[in-house]
């Protein structure tokens, strides 16, 4: 009897592998993007389940975008790691010589054309490498870049509520193991529509708007708690915002007024298309001429504009405004005058400057099984963001891009 039960004890110690609470768990990341979230806005407010969430994990003092501080940009940065000069996503709007087209975020035919994307999104080189991915909103997802979408994705509607996209991640985690989605990307916009409404000072405005998007997200980190799963989350924002005074709003129909080009403008930044690059000289000095409060670049400047891989998207000329101004066109001026009469307030909310200003500076916080616990790091730029993501999958980081996994590797375990 005491030769059977030493022999029972040595079979067990033999082959723990047997044993379902040893058995290896894939990694998951969850990366959401929540627009407009000013770097500020978690200290000023204190929503209590970010506050939470950010207390047992990481969080950086703030994430820098990168230039312009516009939406398109940065969460295409976030997605691939590259520069937008590097990626192709140079503005919300910028035309394109060689397609003879301009990309609009409000172009749904263009938006969803991989052609216009360049570098490779997170959830393509997770699909190239047969992992599941899928998106619930997030920049160039619902588009065919290199021919890819995410296995599970939606075109953008805006109108799609906060907790249905909340039960969609859900439903996809409850998936069999070779369905479930190992990279998930998740978007929200609630802090930058009502920054744009009412500037990124109205605490009253903001404060309730944040309180009912922090609902909403203490139920995806409750409802992650019940699965059995190695869930990573990752909350970044893509830039911040700045107050901007209806007085501060310059008008860009007379200033390129008889100017021979063709000018996209983002408000921040507008980007000046020659007909004809003998008139650069003489157009530069006629702008520069002008006394508002606005810089004149020549994007042929090899001193500030250097490895520019989409420079004909970018423009010959670039227009930009002082902190706190904003270029319009004239009939855009006097639909801000209507808004203003009809939000009564008279400060509106806006980015796209220099990531220099600290206004304009993003979050980045994570928690989950990949981090150390209780982190606080320095600012770093968001093209870092990318390389930790391949990280925690075990996707090879592709060489040429601009983030580098030595930066935030440091927060992992």
């Amino acid at each position: 009897m005491k030769r059977f039960c030493s022999l029972f004890l040595i079979a067990l110690v033999s082959f723990p592998v047997l044993t379902f609470s040893q058995e290896k768990k894939e990694p998951i990341v969850i990366l959401i993007s929540l627009d407009g979230f000013r770097y500020d806005y978690v200290e000023r407010f204190k929503p209590e389940n970010l506050s939470r969430f950010i207390a047992s994990g990481v969080a950086a003092e703030s994430m820098m975008p990168s230039f312009p501080s516009k939406t398109f940009p940065n969460h295409y940065t976030i997605a691939t790691g590259l520069k937008p000069e590097h990626h192709g996503l140079v503005d919300n709007s910028f035309y394109d010589p060689k397609k003879d087209l301009t990309y609009g975020i409000g172009k749904k035919e263009i938006v969803q054309d991989g052609t216009w994307y360049g570098g490779t999104p997170l959830w393509v080189l997770a699909e190239q490498n047969n992992m599941v991915a899928a998106s619930y909103f997030f920049v160039g997802s619902e588009a065919d870049v290199q021919g890819v979408r995410p296995s599970y994705y939606y075109d953008y509607d805006g109108n799609v509520s906060n907790l249905s996209r909340v039960t969609e991640v859900f439903k996809w985690l409850e998936l069999p193991e070779e369905k479930r989605p190992r990279l998930i990307t998740l978007y929200f916009s609630d802090m930058d529509d009502v920054g744009h409404r009412y500037g990124p000072s109205n605490d009253e405005r903001l404060s309730e708007r944040l309180t009912q998007l922090d609902h909403e997200l203490g139920a995806l980190f409750e409802g992650i708690k019940s699965y059995d799963l190695d869930i990573n989350v990752i909350v970044v924002s893509d830039h911040g915002m700045m107050d901007v005074t209806p007085d501060h709003f310059l008008n860009l129909t007379d200033l390129t007024k008889g100017i021979p080009a063709r000018i996209v403008n983002s408000g921040a930044l507008a980007h000046v298309y020659l007909e004809d690059q003998k008139d650069k000289e003489k157009i530069i000095k006629q702008l520069e001429k002008s006394e508002l409060p606005i810089h004149i670049t020549d994007v042929d400047d090899k001193e500030n504009y250097q490895d520019l891989m989409y420079k004909d998207r970018i423009g010959d000329i670039l227009i930009i405004p002082d902190r706190c101004y904003y270029l319009a066109w004239e009939t855009t001026l006097t639909r801000m005058q209507d808004n203003m009469d009809r939000l009564d307030t008279d400060i509106f909310g806006e980015h796209g400057y220099s990531p220099a200003y600290k206004d304009m500076h993003a979050i980045f916080y994570a928690n989950g099984p990949a981090f150390k616990s209780g982190l606080e790091i320095e600012t770093f730029q968001n093209i870092h963001v990318y390389p930790l993501v391949c990280k925690i999958l075990g996707l090879p980081i592709p060489e040429n891009i601009d983030g580098k996994l030595e930066v935030l590797e440091p927060i992992l375990k």
